[in-house]
């Protein structure tokens, strides 16, 4: 589920009333949140998943010590994620000890079991205050083919409705991909006509390097033609009726009418960083470094400094199609600088000036790891990965006898629901 991760820049009704209170955050302080991966298995099996099952397993105390990792780290909330975090059995429990560590509480989800009112209850019980609901398509054949699962749809819409009743706010957040790349302003529209209490939408294209969607890349992975226009009309018509939204991995001359809305754009902006506790060998990785892949015609771009660029590790998409943009940069710097539902920067910078001399700083540091990097490529001929694992990281999770075995098992029955499903398996060994 991490592949839907979204941007943790404190939008949204209860971000913003934290915000309003005097001690929410310290004068500048960064509105960062982290991931906690409580489960990495799932009641679907979608043919692009970045995150497939592994035997490693979450109580709840490996749980806790990862909330009070990010407390520690003056972190202003925490995203639970997984795989499907409702199925974890603890789940309330996490929520309600990270809420009472006064840590915002989001939770991503298929909303298969918070489709149930019950569960539902239960999570706003425990302190969840935002929840982002993954549906990628509103036509339903698309939706079952992406989730590998029937029915799942109404059940999304299920869950936005239990989260609207029980106080818990709702976010829509959507892959972009093959099958839903010349639709998504329908996906919008739709569920803003039968869930108007929604005011929050997170695009994320897909990245196909890792997982399922490595190896299924000819099934999944769009061309960043295929929905640059659907994507235009869906920021358009959010933009027209007052609602929020961001876009993550795609580069800013897709989306030059709303390149504030960028992820990786705000983050570069503000200096923000991304920890996520992975439930897998990785375990904790920090990334601070948001630039990806430029074409040479970037270089001329005016926003080239603040676009993350193609996120294209796993060789699916084309630099050809990136092209330069011309618009004032300083227009999109103070756009982000200014957000009033962003709680982190609000006068954080008294000028465009102060912010350039931190921005030049954070570029210079940005540089010397970039030429550690090539450093290391020379040395051992490969270019290794953006995202470091944390050093001193407490350990996340732990693999047991009864782990390998349920492990194992859903393996298994993954194998062939793939086959039946004709999509392939990710490839072994990578966690």
């Amino acid at each position: 589920m991490i592949a839907e991760a979204v941007d943790p820049d404190g939008e949204g009704r209860a971000a913003r009333s934290a915000a309003s209170s005097a001690d929410a955050l310290p004068f500048g302080g960064l509105a960062n949140i982290g991931y906690i991966q409580v489960v990495r298995h799932c009641n679907h099996f979608c043919g692009f998943c970045s995150n497939p099952t592994t035997p490693y397993t979450h109580d709840f105390a490996s749980m806790k010590v990862l909330v009070d990792d990010f407390v520690a780290r003056g972190y202003f909330g925490v995203i639970l994620t997984g795989g499907e975090p409702s199925l974890h059995p603890e789940l309330p429990e996490i929520c309600a000890y990270a809420r009472a560590q006064g840590l915002h509480v989001r939770m991503i989800t298929n909303g298969h079991r918070l489709a149930d009112a019950g569960f539902a209850r239960a999570m706003a019980d425990a302190g969840l205050q935002l929840v982002h609901v993954s549906i990628y398509s509103v036509r339903a054949d698309v939706e079952a083919r992406l989730r590998g699962t029937e029915g799942t749809l109404d059940r999304a819409h299920a869950a936005l409705e239990n989260a609207g009743r029980f106080g818990i706010e709702a976010n829509v957040n959507c892959v972009i991909n093959r099958l839903n790349a010349d639709h998504l302003d329908e996906n919008v529209k739709t569920l803003v006509a039968r869930h108007p209490h929604i005011r929050h939408f997170v695009w994320n294209n897909l990245d196909p390097s890792m997982g399922r969607a490595e190896v299924n890349q000819d099934q999944f992975t769009p061309r960043l033609a295929d929905f640059e226009l659907s994507l235009a009309r869906a920021m358009r018509f959010l933009h027209k009726s007052g609602r929020t939204f961001r876009v993550e991995k795609v580069p800013l001359c897709y989306m030059s009418d709303f390149p504030w809305a960028s992820t990786e754009t705000r983050k570069i902006v503000k200096g923000e960083e991304r920890i996520v506790h992975f439930l897998d060998a990785k375990q904790t990785v920090r990334q601070t470094d948001w630039e990806h892949v430029y074409a040479d015609a970037c270089d001329a771009c005016s926003l080239r400094m603040i676009c993350g660029g193609l996120f294209d590790r796993g060789a699916g998409y084309d630099p050809a199609e990136l092209a330069p943009v011309f618009i004032d940069r300083d227009r999109v710097v103070r756009a982000i600088l200014d957000d009033p539902s962003d709680p982190s920067y609000r006068e954080r910078y008294p000028s465009l000036v102060a912010w350039q001399r931190d921005f030049d700083v954070r570029i210079e540091e940005t540089r010397a790891r970039a030429k550690e990097r090539a450093a290391l490529r020379t040395t051992h001929g490969e270019m290794p990965p953006p995202e470091l694992r944390e050093p001193g990281a407490p350990p996340v999770g732990q693999v047991t006898e009864r782990g390998q075995r349920l492990f194992e098992a859903k393996r298994r029955k993954e194998a062939a629901k793939a086959e039946a499903l004709g999509v392939r398996m990710e490839k072994p060994g990578r966690d």
